[in-house]
């Protein structure tokens, strides 16, 4: 089963996907660490990084290309990032996850260590990065969530009421999947 998480910096996509991974023993692979290994590599905090993937669209495509080709090409696994479930296109679940700007904010500054307004500003220059970039190199309008099958609230659920959703219409797919047999 190949299933994609995306969603906004802070939205819970990590620690979906990780207990996702674990309860079904699925490969996990992440554009945002792929993303934030390669910021370190250049000696630059994510901001900067973003920026000058902005000035270098070879930097997301690159990622981009690794996660697809990885993703596509895997039974068993699932693919974390913002692009994923647009990028993996033989995937069999796409799962997107939403929270506000504010809740968003409030992780972010507890796992960077970061106060919540540098982080609320940070993750909006993240957002407008990202967008443009997505727009620039692929058209596509990340706040279009037609492509996905699934759309959660990480505020309203914790990650174990959201891996109960998933789990649920991951028992519904491979019913699918057995009754087409």
């Amino acid at each position: 089963m190949r299933i994609t998480i995306s969603g906004p910096p802070g939205s819970g996509t990590t620690s979906l996907a990780r207990y996702l991974a674990g309860k079904y023993g699925l490969d996990l692979i992440s554009a945002g660490e792929v993303f934030r290994q390669l910021a370190r590599e250049h000696g630059m905090d994510l901001a900067e990084f973003g920026r000058f993937a902005e000035n270098d669209p070879s930097v997301d495509r690159m990622i981009d290309a690794r996660q697809k080709e990885i993703g596509e090409g895997a039974e068993d696994i699932i693919v974390e990032g913002r692009l994923s479930g647009r990028m993996i296109g033989n995937a069999d679940l796409r799962i997107w996850l939403a929270a506000s700007l504010s809740c968003r904010a409030k992780r972010i500054a507890g796992r960077d260590g970061m106060d919540e307004e540098g982080a609320r500003v940070y993750t909006e220059n993240r957002q407008r990065s990202e967008a443009t970039r997505y727009r620039n190199y692929y058209g596509i309008e990340i706040d279009d969530l037609s492509a996905y099958d699934i759309v959660l609230s990480s505020e309203t659920f914790g990650v174990d009421a959201l891996g109960a959703i998933v789990d649920t219409a991951i028992a519904c797919l491979r019913q699918q999947q057995a009754d087409a047999l």
